[in-house]
């Protein structure tokens, strides 16, 4: 056996292998590694995408929080104002009754002295009668004297 032609046996099997190799092997060994190149790329643009995501919800759920914060800030503060205004109609209201209270009681002093002027205007005709009636030593007729009585009892 020669060398050489060993040698150029040996070249064109390695020749043929190649090329069965770049026409069967290497076409789907290079579209693997393009889609595992494909893969890890959308997987790190997913990556990205998620810490923007990420970065976005943090400011938004601090924008939310601070809106909330102001909006209870505010329900707190209309409470606040509502339960003044209560309290000054309650205070009004109070007032009113008050008022009304006062004016009640004002008008029941004004019959009760009525009444006891009345009562006593009874009692000083009766004791004007009386003394009349011992200055005169004599009986006097009440049904005689209405008149005079009654005139007498306006006058006091």
């Amino acid at each position: 056996m020669n060398i050489n032609a060993t040698l150029i046996g040996q070249a064109i099997w390695f020749a043929v292998f190649i090329w069965i190799t770049m026409k069967f092997v290497w076409p789907p060994l290079q579209k693997a590694m393009a889609d595992r190149q494909q893969q890890i790329a959308d997987g790190l643009a997913a990556g990205e995408r998620g810490q923007q995501n990420l970065e976005l919800a943090a400011r938004r759920s601090a924008e939310t929080l601070r809106e909330a914060k102001e909006k209870s800030a505010e329900v707190v503060a209309q409470a606040e104002r509502r339960g003044q205004h209560l309290i000054e109609e309650a205070k009004i209201a109070a007032r009113v009754e008050a008022d009304k209270v006062v004016a009640g009681a004002k008008a029941e002093i004004e019959q009760e002295v009525q009444k006891a002027r009345q009562v006593l205007r009874d009692r000083v005709a009766e004791l004007a009668v009386a003394g009349a009636e011992k200055i005169l030593r004599r009986e006097v007729d009440a049904s005689v004297h209405a008149d005079m009585l009654t005139t007498l009892k306006q006058e006091l």
